[in-house]
């Protein structure tokens, strides 16, 4: 994908939440960590400028390396939770940027629970890549891409890499 690509799913994806929201109730963002908390914020901007009117919280920033199922093997480098808004009672999306095997959304939904019972919890993911090994599902896509195990997804934005892309390398053709 590149950053032309990348800006049509954001708008889709934008365009869905709100459909899919009911009509005046606040939108709250909150991104996974790292590349998660930058699609929150252009999500939280796009569906803000489509709907003037709904109420966007300020977006939020999860860090899920104290929750994650492997963190006995690799040492988590601890990053930012910020969420500027009382999650209780709120319609929270979570932004990730891909969608793998379901084990780093299952520990966002932990981490966000010790934060506080949100009214809904909904999951937006830029790239879903399959090959999932929990029972979760993302609710909002912005484009699947079957790959293979081998493979990587890796997606560079703008706020962090310099530039829009998403990239698949490894494995076998």
């Amino acid at each position: 994908m590149d950053a032309a690509a990348i800006d049509r799913s954001l708008n889709r994806l934008a365009h869905e939440i709100l459909e899919r929201s009911p009509e005046g109730v606040a939108l709250g963002f909150v991104g996974i960590h790292t590349r998660g908390v930058p699609l929150a914020e252009r999500l939280a901007k796009l569906t803000q400028k489509f709907d003037p009117s709904r109420p966007v919280l300020p977006v939020g920033q999860l860090d899920i390396s104290f929750h994650r199922d492997d963190i006995g093997r690799a040492k988590p480098a601890p990053k930012i939770t910020d969420i500027a808004f009382d999650v209780d009672k709120e319609h929270v999306i979570l932004v990730d940027d891909v969608f793998f095997t379901g084990r780093s959304v299952r520990a966002a939904l932990n981490a966000l629970v010790d934060i506080g019972r949100a009214k809904t919890v909904r999951l937006a993911v830029l790239v879903d890549r399959g090959h999932r090994q929990l029972p979760i599902r993302a609710d909002y896509v912005g484009k699947n891409i079957p790959t293979s195990i081998e493979e990587k997804v890796e997606v560079r934005l703008s706020e962090i890499d310099a530039n829009d892309e998403v990239i698949v390398s490894g494995g076998t053709v």
